[in-house]
């Protein structure tokens, strides 16, 4: 955890501790006196740090709490770890158990017939449990349950890409600083596409925001946190930290605005308004286009 503690007014706030590795101590983490004002006021209290100085800063979640919600805190920088931030608001809004699974059984007196059991999932079997404990033990383990999650995002885009029709090819990349996947459709070349998770907080007109850019940058080039416009050909959004539902939108990256100080890159402040859509299809279609 990485926090500081005010014991006058009796209230912590918490940062993000992967994005402080390694943290240069010398550097102030300011909030207002409104984000004090409603942690004693609530309890417990999330919001977005402001970017005053640079706005092409990454996006960072602040959470704060009082002595009573310290365990809370706790048990969220469990479950949080590793995550983007647009989940990681998410989670400090919902109130988090222990983590332990718990299974309740039936008092119902046994039928006579015993209905055969369905087979073992293949990882089951190979991890010699049943599927429950293994899910259990994705839901108790933090990391493990991020690393599901992100990959869970790219799947159900596989599995609605592969439902357009037109597409002859949908298949996950699984390299390193690669986009996630690639598509061929309509008889084009392959389509790369990166899926993004979007923030928690829209905008103050009601856009859905993004925060486009990697986690990690070179020490020798501090504008490869970001990224350009031919290093993929769709971009697709994941909705699921504002809506909860796995939807996306879409996007050529070409079409996005260029970095303030790095040339031949994007903004990471990235708002989704007119030229991002829904349909996947059309997304498709305008990079097929743009390529030709």
């Amino acid at each position: 955890m990485f926090l500081g503690i005010n014991p006058q007014q009796g209230f912590f706030v918490g940062a993000d501790p992967v994005l402080h590795s390694p943290t240069r101590f010398f550097i102030s983490l300011e909030f207002k006196q409104a984000h004090a004002d409603a942690i004693l006021a609530h309890g417990w209290h999330v919001w977005e740090r402001d970017r005053r100085a640079q706005e092409e800063d990454p996006v960072e979640v602040l959470v704060g709490g009082t002595p009573e919600s310290f365990l809370r805190y706790i048990r969220f920088e469990r479950a949080s770890r590793g995550e983007d931030q647009g989940h990681r608001h998410l989670l400090a809004e919902k109130p988090l158990g222990d983590g332990r699974a718990l299974s309740a059984r039936s008092s119902a007196v046994a039928p006579t017939v015993v209905p055969a059991a369905p087979p073992l999932h293949v990882l089951a079997r190979e991890f010699e449990m049943s599927e429950t404990a293994v899910l259990d033990l994705i839901a108790k383990a933090s990391r493990l349950k991020m690393a599901v999650r992100g990959w869970v995002a790219e799947d159900h885009l596989v599995r609605h890409l592969r439902t357009i029709r037109g597409v002859s090819e949908c298949r996950p990349i699984e390299k390193e600083g690669s986009p996630d996947i690639e598509v061929c459709f309509e008889g084009s070349r392959p389509l790369r596409i990166e899926c993004k998770n979007v923030l928690r907080a829209r905008a103050a007109n009601g856009d859905v925001r993004l925060d486009f850019q990697r986690t990690r940058a070179s020490k020798s080039d501090p504008c490869s946190r970001y990224y350009g416009p031919t290093d993929f050909e769709v971009v697709a959004a994941c909705l699921h930290a504002v809506t909860e539902q796995w939807q996306f939108r879409y996007a050529l990256p070409t079409r996005l605005d260029a970095h303030g100080k790095c040339r031949g890159k994007l903004t990471s402040n990235v708002r989704l308004d007119s030229r991002w859509g829904d349909d996947a299809a059309a997304a498709l279609r305008a990079a097929v286009s743009f390529a030709a």
